[in-house]
């Protein structure tokens, strides 16, 4: 199972929150964006195996982040989160190449660790 985590989220007390979650529940944090841009930067640096992506980013949405990183087929495990429901992203979600979608509030290891079995 993917263990190296990149958290994206412009707001850092999510970020931290998830940080600190996460690294409860195994995981290695190997690092934070802002924003869409910044994550594309991160991946290509870090080369985390699972990106915990918000839908909702000040440059380039999730859905088009998580397309980008899907591109040539090995990017990294890709998992969208937000505060809003899963159902306000419904079509999106079935378009997108990310692994699934996790809403905030129902953030943990174990949730995190089925959606990325569920892709392998």
């Amino acid at each position: 199972m993917p263990q190296m985590v990149l958290i994206v989220d412009d707001h850092a007390g999510f970020r931290g929150f998830a940080r600190r979650l996460l690294q409860a529940g195994g995981y290695t944090v190997v690092g934070e964006a802002e924003d869409g841009a910044s994550a594309l930067a991160a991946v290509a640096e870090l080369r985390p195996e699972l990106v915990l992506l918000d839908v909702m980013l000040p440059d380039i949405d999730g859905f088009a982040v998580a397309a980008r990183l899907a591109e040539d087929g090995e990017g990294p495990v890709v998992v969208l989160t937000s505060s809003r429901e899963a159902a306000d992203f419904r079509t999106r979600l079935q378009r997108s190449p990310a692994s699934g979608f996790i809403h905030k509030d129902d953030l943990s290891g174990a949730a995190l660790e089925r959606l990325a079995r569920a892709r392998a």
